[in-house]
């Protein structure tokens, strides 16, 4: 064993050797229990951050962790490799979207791999395969068949420049964020998935999942959105026309002064057929975002179609208004709006004078001034007719049993949750596997002829649009109905839709033949999947779906991919900047600056180390390029190691938690390892260990012996239950420090030693992987670490002989004794009235009472 610690040799060298054995390798056995723990796989943008470094970090000590209580571990990777980051970067540096991903790729697979991850590498797929996605193209073909997956036409953003449709974020101002054009709302063809057939049982299986954040679950429950209502119909004056519409307050019907509709309403465009100004306002309103949260927050405007609505209860008439907070995909594209009990409808309503009519009062008859805000609480209802005095609750009942008699509604469960909208007018991604015929419409693409392969060497004209739109060799080809001259879709899927089912597919990569395999039943669900907070609605909705869908046909066993879900904090870092003339701040990095801090570490000075200027603290905030506050993984790795790296990212924050970057932080993880290396080389230049007698011990090496399995058993459960990764690292710290000071100068004191020092690189071995390997063999063992199983609690070594009691003096720490376990309670109190320095603080008075905590301190109380 060389003397000196020196991560940089060292971890290479085991690395390989992982390699070379195929340690993380594995098959399926029935004999043995499974244990799947997954991160989310990255996207390959080229440059591993801080943030992929504590996500994999986490997954890889859980799973070393599994290992080592027996199981049979999976632990993949792969690469969410489609999707329109590499089309930027692809225009941006000329160069195809394929050559830029492939070589990310090779490069942060070697950055992984530098991290020491205990990762089935053999596994490994990436999205942009033809291997890949050749199945969740014929996926959509069997849902096509089964009337899962259907074509409408749909609002999107529509960038006239570029020629494309844009997500909400890449809208700025109302204008495409690269080619700064005015965005339009459009009506498109797009594909969507029947994700709404599966809302009951996506909503009904989250209250089985507690194994999931309850953050999570609520965040699930709200994006679904089941509400309980009544579908009504308003007539139109001089039309046998209905109007309908969902409400989920049928108490407030009666209050109702307006009827409010998108601006793509069949009402609206009719009207604006002969209504020039009409039309020009439904031509504005194409140019807003259509997010849900920009509809609550945006100027209400509308106008009037000039049409009439018939209350279906008074048959009173109320005007049909177009307004630019209603969705048209949303619901029937048209509300009755209350402007009295509902804040969206109060603001139009006073905008254009519209009528305000009241008619819930506060249960508990408290003032409301309507001139200020709705009133949007449930009461009891007034000026409603036969339906005034009764509550809200019992008015739903009423007023939907009145409709339906009347045959004007019904009761109905409606859901926040839209169909996923699929399409993307964008390249890199996978082809949707569709053929459009004159005479036989969509036909899909036959299994015989899948994949739809995307074309990789492709190059981007000054539009930015899709190349394969320009590209014939591409599009054109034959209607396998038919066999008349056809054309592709040009369109490809959202990139959701790989990263939907990528976690099955890793239980059988090679599967040439399906898109599953029995394997998958053996691996499925994942046992613990760790990623951001980012993803808790879509990805992992989708993700949800998706596995229902391949369950029903045939392909899985489980109801849902994942038992546990962890969702890991941010990483944070200091920030510092100086204002530019312009308004804007260069950012500097952390460790360009000098820092001058008070007493509790807060800044009150920091000047640029190149020139010695002052400079502005920006405060706390999560690593970004931006702000030019990322620490880079790789540098860290060669400065220190990646297990200083991974001990520091356990250690500063429980994983669920923001964790600060501290370069000291780093520096007292690889003082501590350093430590550690120190002592056991100490140890073992000592020579050979005689083997441990737990029965001949004195009272100093019991004492260590007692400590190592206390904390074997406070660590293991850290680590299995409470997944607390910095609690079991200070414990093992603790630990080191108790080892450090123990004399081990006989035989069965260098035998306590041992057992004490390997247990703590048994215990640090999921989360320092490489270091704990090399001191194992030290202390004379050949089977490598990886392969050891988690230390047993000795519970002998937990009773404790002699005990150690705190005495306190009327509340105040005075002395200590010590005292045989089973000691008599008696004689613990005359022991401890007996002590020299508690008898100090007993003179001149008189003692009240003795009162015994057992196990832990006398309190004695005298005045």
């Amino acid at each position: 064993m060389q003397e000196q610690y020196q991560p940089q040799s060292l971890e290479p060298e085991i690395q390989q050797f992982w390699e070379q054995q195929r340690t993380f390798e594995v098959t399926e056995d029935p004999n043995k229990e499974k244990y799947y723990c997954l991160s989310m796989f990255p996207y390959p943008s080229g440059v591993l951050h801080m943030g992929h470094v504590r996500n994999y970090t986490i997954g890889d000590v859980i799973a070393r962790f599994q290992r080592m209580q027996g199981k049979n571990v999976l632990q993949p990777m792969g690469w969410d490799a489609f999707g329109l980051p590499a089309e930027n970067a692809a225009i941006k540096n000329n160069t195809a979207p394929a050559a830029w991903t492939y070589k990310n790729i090779g490069y942060m697979r070697s950055q992984l791999k530098s991290m020491g991850l205990g990762i089935d590498w053999s596994r490994e797929i990436a999205t942009c395969t033809p291997e890949y996605y050749r199945w969740e193209q014929w996926f959509f073909t069997q849902l096509y068949e089964k009337g899962l997956v259907y074509r409408k036409k749909s609002t999107v953003n529509w960038d006239p420049v570029d020629q494309t449709v844009l997500a909400n974020e890449q809208v700025i101002d109302g204008r495409g964020w690269r080619s700064g054009a005015l965005i339009e709302q459009r009506e498109i063809d797009q594909w969507f998935l029947k994700i709404t057939a599966y809302a009951d049982e996506l909503l009904e299986e989250i209250g089985k999942m507690p194994g999931w954040p309850q953050q999570v679950r609520t965040m699930q429950e709200n994006w679904i959105g089941r509400s309980e209502g009544v579908e009504l119909e308003f007539g139109l004056a001089g039309s046998d026309s209905k109007l309908s519409v969902f409400t989920t307050r049928p108490d407030t019907l009666m209050g109702v002064t307006y009827v409010a509709v998108a601006a793509q309403h069949p009402l609206a465009l009719k009207a604006a057929a002969t209504n020039p100004a009409l039309a020009a306002f439904i031509e504005e309103c194409k140019l807003v975002k259509v997010a849900e949260a920009d509809m609550a927050t945006m100027e209400k405007k509308g106008m009037a179609t000039g049409i009439m609505a018939l209350h279906p209860v008074t048959g009173a008439s109320v005007p049909v208004m177009v307004a630019n907070f209603v969705l048209m995909s949303y619901g029937s594209g048209a509300v009755m709006a209350v402007p009295a009990h509902d804040q969206r409808d109060w603001e139009f309503a006073k905008a254009y004078d519209l009528p305000i009519k009241q008619v819930i009062a506060p249960a508990d008859e408290h003032e409301i001034d309507l001139n200020t805000a709705a009133f949007t609480e449930k009461g009891i209802l007034i000026d409603s007719g036969e339906f005034n005095g009764l509550t809200s609750a019992t008015a739903f009942e009423a007023i939907a049993d009145y409709l339906v008699k009347k045959g004007k509604g019904r009761r109905r469960i409606n859901f926040r949750l839209r169909d996923w909208g699929v399409s993307r007018q964008r390249y890199w991604g996978c082809p949707i596997p569709i053929i459009y015929c004159d005479d036989c419409g969509a036909v899909p693409v036959p299994e015989k002829d899948l994949p739809v392969i995307l074309p990789e060497d492709v190059t981007f004209d000054e539009t930015g649009g899709s190349p394969i739109k320009r590209m014939p060799e591409f599009y054109q080809t034959t209607c396998p109905s038919c066999g008349k001259p056809a054309t592709r879709e040009t369109d490809t899927f959202d990139t959701f839709f790989e990263s939907s089912w990528y976690y099955a597919r890793y239980t059988c990569p090679d599967s040439h033949n399906a898109m599953l395999d029995s394997r998958a039943n053996y691996w499925l669900p994942v046992d613990y999947y760790i990623g951001g907070i980012e993803h808790a609605i879509l990805h992992l909705l989708y993700s949800r779906f998706f596995h229902k869908l391949m369950r029903d046909n045939g392909l899985v066993d489980s109801d849902e991919p994942f038992t546990n879900l962890l969702t890991q904090g941010m990483v944070l870092a200091e920030t510092f900047y100086r204002e530019k003339e312009n308004g804007g701040q260069d950012w500097f990095q952390p460790t360009d600056v000098n820092v001058e801090r008070d007493d509790k570490a807060r800044v009150i000075g920091a000047t640029l180390i190149a020139d010695g200027l002052p400079v502005q603290a920006g405060g706390i905030t999560k690593m970004s390029k931006s702000k030019n506050n990322g620490a880079d993984p790789q540098e860290m790795i060669e400065k220190y190691g990646a297990d200083t790296l991974r001990l520091f990212s356990m250690f500063a924050a429980p994983p669920d938690q923001s964790m600060e970057w501290s370069d000291s932080g780093v520096e007292g993880a690889q003082r501590f390892l350093r430590r550690l290396w120190k002592q056991v080389f100490d140890h073992v230049s000592g020579g050979i260990t005689e083997p441990l007698d737990a029965t001949n011990l004195d009272d100093t090496q019991q004492a260590l012996r007692r400590k190592v399995h206390q904390m074997i058993q406070k660590v293991g459960d850290d680590m299995a239950r409470r997944h607390t990764f910095n609690t079991a690292v200070a414990a093992n710290m603790e630990l080191l420090n108790d080892i450090s000071r123990f004399a081990a100068e006989t035989t069965q004191g260098r035998a306590v030693r041992q057992e004490a020092l390997e247990c703590i690189v048994l215990m640090l071995a999921p989360i320092t992987p490489h270091i704990s390997h090399a001191l194992w063999q030290a202390l004379g063992h050949n089977e490598a670490v990886v392969n050891t199983r988690w230390p047993n609690v000795d519970e002998s070594a937990l009773v404790q002989n002699t005990l150690e009691l705190i005495v306190q003096v009327n509340g105040k720490v005075r002395g200590k004794v010590q005292v045989s376990a089973n000691t008599a309670e008696d004689v613990i109190k005359a022991t401890a009235l007996a002590n020299e320095n508690v008898q100090k603080f007993l003179d001149g008075l008189t003692v009240q009472k003795v009162i015994v905590v057992k196990g832990r301190l006398v309190n004695i109380v005298a005045n």
